[in-house]
């Protein structure tokens, strides 16, 4: 767990933390607290390495019959 935090920093997972503070910033000035909801999911996908890197979030289309 520690390493999954600590490595691999890359562009994306520096955008999603700023892209995260800017939400979280922007909820407590504009007083919209649905915000924190995008803010912290950014910050999830940003902290545990998650979401689509290298294109690697497609979908199998192929069955088993395929195979």
């Amino acid at each position: 767990m520690k390493q999954v935090l600590f490595t691999n920093w890359h562009f994306m997972r520096f955008l999603r933390v700023a892209l995260a503070l800017f939400l979280f910033f922007n909820a407590f000035e504009t007083h919209e607290w649905f915000f924190i909801a995008f803010g912290l999911f950014f910050l999830f996908q940003a902290l545990f390495n998650l979401g689509c890197n290298n294109n690697r979030c497609g979908i199998n289309f192929h069955s088993k019959k395929d195979v």
